[in-house]
């Protein structure tokens, strides 16, 4: 639950009579324990996002599958691997977040996968020993199959950016009875009006709907949206790193394609996304607001590194063991999500009560951030253990012998 520092990303103790060494040693034994597996670690915040979905989740849940490659230095760690040049070392980490459908808030992430030099790790695998790796879209197939197979209480729609734009994998998503929004390249052709025609060539001749304002780059803008009904008819193209490959040829897919656009005054195009889906019975805007929501996987990977845990300064020294730690750190996140979504008045006064205690500074205006609430979190859990563990005379006695250096400030 801590909020760590990078140069002190290890275990802290809470503040109890039980040595800091002990805490350590309990934890180092934990994460090495066999029987300790990433599926089991998974349960709870499989649970959560069952009891999320039901609670914060309208018509549908939206999973938002992406990766994020982990940097290691550390000479400990024998099986990290160079993931792009030989530079860039560490694993490469993909992560699928539960994200509800009428507030954009995250509930749980629902699967993780940690790649190697030996190979992946994955909470719907074996962890004990490592399989072979794939690339992402083989991975990501894989896990929505899986997630598909919950029997989570509202249908799931899978969210990729634009990696996840390739015509075999969106067939085999749709054969198999998925639900997905894909961010579609500029590109790549779809059939429009009886001819095959680039994804944004179709978006240049389709007449928009003023929707909503928006943020883009701290300003207020417009967001229009326009849709078109499109064919995914071309050959899927295999990767060319075995050598040239002949196109496959596959089932057509009806899609829709919406396209979302952020408008300036003056009419320039700010930015645009083109997005193919066959979620048929939500209108264009709510699917351009849901892609929108995709953002909260890059704040869960914040959160877990650069703003909360400081996840690759970790000294564990296998891609098993940051697994692990990654999924009890995960269970932090949701507990901080579970807080900030809550709306009654009682869980507004406990999120000012955190804020202070984290004794972080809020943007004007703001009136809590995750991170924030994750180190108020661990300064409230250090003060309850702290009065469970000392008797009001020992706290007495630490105050007197502090006033003999602070002075009558404590």
């Amino acid at each position: 639950m801590n909020s760590s520092e990078p140069l002190s990303a290890g275990l802290k103790a809470l503040p109890d009579k039980t040595s800091s060494f002990a805490s350590t040693q309990a934890a180092w034994r934990f994460y090495a324990n066999g029987s300790v597996s990433l599926s089991v670690l998974q349960e709870p915040l499989t649970a959560a996002a069952h009891e999320g979905m039901a609670k914060h989740c309208g018509q549908y849940a939206l999973c938002v599958h992406d990766w994020s490659r982990l940097s290691y230095k550390h000479l400990n760690k024998t099986d990290t691997y160079a993931i792009t040049h030989a530079t860039d070392v560490g694993y490469d980490l993909q992560s699928s977040l539960i994200v509800s459908d009428l507030t954009g808030l995250p509930v749980a992430p629902v699967a993780q996968r940690l790649v190697s030099v030996d190979g992946s790790y994955a909470t719907y695998g074996d962890a004990a020993s490592p399989s072979p790796a794939k690339n992402h879209l083989e991975e990501v197939a894989d896990c929505i199959q899986y997630l598909d197979a919950q029997g989570f209480p509202k249908p799931v729609v899978h969210m990729i950016d634009r990696e996840g734009d390739s015509v075999a994998h969106i067939r085999r998503w749709d054969a198999a009875g998925s639900l997905w929004v894909v961010r579609a390249k500029d590109d790549p052709k779809v059939d429009y009006a009886d001819k095959p025609t680039a994804c944004k060539a179709v978006a240049a001749g389709l007449a928009f709907s003023k929707t909503r304002q928006v943020s883009y780059h701290g300003k207020a803008y417009w967001q229009w949206v326009a849709e078109a009904e499109v064919t995914l008819g071309r050959p899927a193209k295999p990767s060319q790193k075995k050598g040239k490959q002949p196109r496959v040829p596959g089932l057509p897919v009806k899609a829709r394609l919406v396209v979302s656009r952020i408008l300036a005054e003056d009419g320039e195009v700010l930015a645009q996304w083109l997005l193919l889906t066959n979620v048929t019975d939500v209108d264009a805007a709510t699917i351009a607001l849901w892609y929108y929501w995709r953002w909260q996987i890059e704040c869960f990977f914040k959160l877990v590194k650069s703003a909360g845990h400081q996840l690759e300064a970790w000294q564990q020294e296998s891609a098993l063991a940051i697994a692990k730690r990654l999924l009890v750190a995960s269970m932090a996140c949701v507990t901080v999500w579970e807080i900030a979504a809550d709306n009654r008045p009682e869980a507004a006064e406990l999120r000012n009560f955190l804020i202070k205690l984290s004794g972080r500074q809020m943007r004007h205006k703001q009136a809590f951030s995750n991170p924030a609430l994750l180190a108020g979190l661990w300064v409230f859990l250090a003060m309850s253990k702290i009065m469970d563990a000392y008797s009001q005379e020992e706290l007495e006695g630490f105050k007197a012998t502090a006033k003999q250096f602070l002075g009558e400030v404590v």
